[in-house]
């Protein structure tokens, strides 16, 4: 019996048990394609990322003995088609049956579990051996509850999987969650380790990709590519951050400064999502450095948190809920994404420098990309929809699983709350409490209203005015709305006059 095994872009987990023999019968199949590069506009780090990845992978598996059939992105033969390249290869090694890895993101589950079913070969679906949840775990654990909160999925995993646990009921310390200890603003100290990193030259790829007409945005950077290759590269820039990083990370996970881009964050995302690493194995080694006294216990549960609670969380909330979440918008907000989402000019400095700093590598963390560019993007209305689209394509991480829930759910409220209890909107005076980008900025943090006025001031007391019906019986809100009632009527006229100025003028901010 001669089988096709289908390995996506994402699904570069070199120890899945698929692969731990070499089976002259088994042929496995990867290829770079248009219907993936050009569903979304992707930063061009990502499509770079993504393929040389995938050829390294494919490189490891030929060298270790595993017959391996490869489209690459300029292959005559490539329909650039899954599906269709799949079928081009029946006939030419005479194939009995169809393996596949179970697809992360829904559009290409629905195409190959429609392939599967319409096929006169059999076509099987097999897990990918990363996740720590199934698809469906999240719904069994929330059956009956009318909120999905996220702190009760993450402890019963906690519970689960004996993770920072001191006895089966207890974790360690006594206390579940530490995020109050984990929100220092950086001031300069400590100092941040130097950037490791590996480093590639990936101009021949970056040139076919171009010459194939992918169209794409962002810095390529491609003769001095920073993102891992494979799973040794990975385990490298891991140990990096649990032996530089991690010490200082739960204290200064939530700040932003224009001096360092990377601060203490650890950069595996990429990684773990590609499946390079897995999610137990990076759990299990900041588990490790709390036990060695390494780092602290705020900073490890802090990280922790992210990836066994947040991580397969929101992967839960995708797949319970697709596809009618994609197209959630429950504030019908329809203002056009500003064209400075494409370029970072903008004269406000905190959206300049995220919004630069994510063209320039692809990256930001997840403060900049909740509390600055995703805040500003819901106070001023935009559509989510659009929102989704460029958060998709902007991250080197983002793949739909795990992008659109935070989009979506968290970072724009347009779900009906079933992810967030309330939205995370602020004024400048969190930006300038978490970060340094208040200074120097054009406009005046203190100031609502005027032509030197902080758009986050008028917009932040707009959006709670023009959406009281929604938030104001909302008990975690109630502080903003009795404020707004202790302004005089002029006051709040003058707000929401400024505000609705800013908006119509969305692109000159």
């Amino acid at each position: 019996m001669t089988i096709l095994h289908l390995v996506l872009g994402d699904q570069l987990n070199i120890q899945h048990s698929h692969f731990k023999k070499s089976d002259p019968s088994t042929i496995f199949v990867m290829m770079e394609v248009r219907q993936e590069t050009d569903y979304v506009l992707h930063h061009a780090q990502k499509i770079i990322a993504i393929f040389a990845a995938m050829r390294d992978f494919a490189h490891t598996l030929d060298v270790s003995g595993h017959r391996v059939h490869y489209f690459n992105i300029d292959d005559p033969l490539n329909t650039h088609n899954i599906t269709t390249n799949l079928d081009s290869l029946i006939n030419l090694y005479q194939v009995d049956k169809i393996i596949y890895q179970a697809p992360d993101e829904w559009r290409i589950d629905q195409q190959l579990s429609a392939y599967a079913r319409e096929h006169h070969l059999p076509v099987e679906m097999i897990d990918t051996e990363h996740f720590i949840t199934q698809r469906d775990e999240a719904q069994h654990i929330f059956k009956g509850r009318k909120q999905w909160l996220m702190e009760f999925f993450y402890r019963q995993l906690r519970t689960k999987h004996h993770v920072l646990m001191q006895d089966p009921k207890t974790p360690v310390d006594g206390q579940w969650n530490f995020d109050q200890e984990n929100r220092k603003p950086w001031r300069g100290k400590p100092a941040v380790p130097p950037d490791h990193r590996s480093k590639h030259d990936h101009s021949v790829l970056w040139a076919s990709i171009q010459k194939q007409g992918v169209k794409s945005f962002g810095n390529p950077q491609e003769k001095d590519f920073r993102w891992p290759l494979n799973r040794t590269e990975a385990l490298l820039q891991l140990e990096d951050f649990i032996t530089q990083r991690l010490v200082n990370y739960g204290d200064y996970q939530d700040a932003m400064t224009h001096s360092n881009w990377r601060m203490f964050h650890a950069l595996i995302s990429f990684a773990l999502n590609v499946k390079m690493l897995s999610p137990l194995e990076v759990i299990q080694r900041a588990q490790y450095a709390w036990q060695h006294e390494k780092a602290p216990i705020a900073a490890v549960e802090g990280f922790i948190r992210q990836i066994l609670g947040w991580r397969e969380y929101v992967r839960g909330i995708y797949w319970a809920h697709m596809p009618e979440y994609v197209e959630s918008n429950a504030l019908s907000h329809h203002v056009d994404l500003p064209k400075w989402f494409w370029t970072g000019e903008t004269k406000m400095n905190c959206l300049a420098k995220s919004i630069g700093q994510s063209l320039e590598h692809a990256y930001a963390h997840h403060i900049q990309r909740l509390m600055v560019i995703g805040n500003f993007a819901l106070l001023a209305g935009v559509n989510p929809q659009q929102v989704h689209a460029w958060y998709l394509g902007v991250y080197i991480d983002a793949f739909e699983w795990v992008e659109l829930p935070n989009t979506v759910g968290m970072s724009q409220y347009a779900d009906h709350g079933i992810m967030a209890t309330k939205p995370y909107v602020s004024s400048a005076a969190y930006i300038d409490r978490m970060s340094d980008y208040c200074k120097g900025c054009h406009y005046d943090k203190k100031v609502k209203t005027g032509d030197r006025a902080c758009p986050f001031n008028a917009l932040y007391w707009h959006f709670y005015d023009r959406h009281r019906a929604s938030f104001e019986r909302n008990p975690r809100i109630g502080m903003a709305y009795r404020q707004l009632e202790k302004m005089p009527v002029e006051t709040r006229q003058a707000l929401n006059f400024q505000a609705m100025s800013m908006i119509k003028n969305i692109d000159n901010l």
